[in-house]
């Protein structure tokens, strides 16, 4: 299965209908844009890599539960042979050529976007920790939650939206922004844009769709009141 755009003119569909459908599918920009997100004002410097309809129907206070099921589910989200196989790939240039020592990372080769979070956001309630992935929390909302990471190649954020379904209740939305590093990043970007929009996102998806049904949580949810803003 391999993913496909979401032209906004389809944006309004009831989601849980389009994701019955398939597991990988890719918005277009404005799915991200149009929001009222915060990342927004912590990123004019970032370009938007990718945005992805997240395959966990639920209820609005479900927000905490996703982000937990992303760190506490870390490698089965990537359970197919190809996505394995190209994070292996991935890991054993990385650590050849130094991409992921500490050097070139937050607060060494980059200053971290937690510096540039006004002061409502520094004080906003404890956030969820993605396990022990390479992501660091930037800030939860009652809607929203991002994190950040950086290396020899990149700075890039993780932005996870909580968002209404069109079918009274709420969805995932995950958007992937990127500052690359020079000219290593964004050739770096430009070689593996195919595999992680072909292979390791429709796999991730596939993933997530699957540790959210067999979640102790799961089941059918109750209308829920109307998204605010």
């Amino acid at each position: 299965m391999t993913e496909r755009s979401v032209p906004r003119a389809r944006l309004a569909r009831p989601w849980r209908q389009v994701l019955a459908r398939s597991d990988a599918i890719r918005l277009a920009p404005s799915a991200h844009y149009s929001r009222p997100w915060r990342i927004h004002d912590l990123t004019p410097d970032f370009r938007l890599e990718d945005v992805w309809a997240l395959p966990t129907p639920g209820r609005r206070e479900d927000l905490p539960r996703l982000v937990r099921l992303l760190g506490a589910a870390g490698p089965k989200l990537d359970s197919s042979r190809s996505a394995r196989m190209l994070w292996a790939i991935r890991r054993r240039i990385g650590a050849r050529l130094g991409w992921d020592r500490p050097v070139a990372g937050l607060g060494s080769r980059v200053r971290p976007l937690r510096e540039r979070l006004p002061a409502d956001l520094r004080a906003a309630p404890p956030h969820e920790r993605m396990g022990r992935g390479p992501f660091l929390p930037l800030y939860q909302l009652e809607n929203e939650w991002a994190a950040e990471l950086a290396n020899r190649t990149v700075h890039g954020v993780m932005h996870i939206g909580w968002v209404p379904d069109g079918a009274g209740g709420y969805r995932g939305q995950m958007a992937v922004l990127v500052r690359p590093n020079r000219a290593l990043g964004r050739a770096y970007m430009a070689a593996i844009r195919p595999f992680r929009r072909m292979i390791v996102y429709p796999a991730m998806m596939r993933g997530i769709a699957r540790e959210w049904r067999s979640g102790p949580e799961h089941g059918e949810h109750p209308a829920s009141e109307p998204a605010r803003g």
